[in-house]
């Protein structure tokens, strides 16, 4: 019953947030994400829960997103990277159709000061599909997302977050299941370089810097820490730092201005 409920009140605070068409493309998206790790879990045999949505309804999203519980044992570094990849793979992939048609049904219009909005940084996936389906934006002009866009956006959002290689994120788990104890040095640069950002770029970031410094860097081993990955699994964990680098944006969440990112009215 936990789980219905918890959907239903996610389904309630998103749709608070964002209207219909938000809710049910943010909830598919999120859905996605889960079901990949619960998919490749229950394939490699460690017990897994169905998805506990968080609901919380005065954040931009209308929720914290998404977890799943697993218990037992991970055996090798295959069944690792395989869990860690499923979730963002599957949330960038069902992300994309939401942005492609919410950038198509979105709106270009003049910017004037009395208008307030949520602005929004762009993600190099999101200029380029811009590019691609809308052309240049006049100067004094912007995009306001249609909220299939929003939730596309928001879907971008949390794959490169949880792809950031630190600890129990996603992220964490490619870069141990690749390179075992050595990842502690890229965990430590992540850190490192999302501090310098915090400082010099955009403060917004301090908050995951410090619960990343609190639930720390390291990564428990799996039983066979041994069996490297085969060239498979080493080519998607290239094409799964492409999807970073396509997601992941310095700032997601400029100030105020009329500049030509996406947006989304207040």
């Amino acid at each position: 019953m936990i789980h219905i409920v918890l959907f239903i009140l996610t389904i309630a605070t998103t749709f608070f947030v964002g209207g219909f068409s938000y809710s049910i493309s943010i909830m598919t998206i999120l859905l996605a994400h889960e079901m990949g790790h619960y998919y490749m879990s229950r394939r490699n045999g460690i017990p897994a829960s169905l998805p506990y949505f968080l609901p919380f309804p005065f954040s931009p999203f209308g929720t914290f997103g998404a977890i799943i519980k697993m218990r037992g044992t991970i055996m090798n570094k295959k069944t690792l990277f395989d869990i860690g990849v499923a979730g963002p793979l599957s949330g960038f992939i069902v992300s994309i159709p939401f942005i492609v048609s919410g950038i198509k049904m979105s709106k270009v219009q003049l910017i004037t000061e009395d208008m307030a909005f949520l602005q929004l940084g762009d993600p190099l996936i999101f200029k380029i599909l811009q590019h691609l389906l809308i052309g240049d934006i006049p100067h004094g002009y912007d995009i306001v997302l249609h909220p299939f866009g929003y939730a596309g956006w928001v879907g971008i959002f949390v794959t490169a977050l949880n792809l950031i290689p630190v600890g129990q994120l996603d992220g964490g788990h490619i870069i141990y299941a690749i390179f075992g104890e050595r990842s502690r040095l890229v965990s430590g640069l992540s850190i490192v370089l999302l501090a310098i950002l915090t400082v010099f770029y955009n403060p917004g970031w301090l908050a995951l810097v410090i619960i990343l410094l609190i639930f720390g860097m390291r990564h428990p081993e799996p039983l066979d820490s041994e069996t490297e990955l085969d060239g498979k699994r080493k080519l998607i964990a290239l094409i799964m730092l492409i999807i970073f680098l396509l997601s992941f944006t310095p700032s997601p969440f400029p100030a105020l201005k009329t500049e030509k990112n996406g947006g989304i009215p207040i």
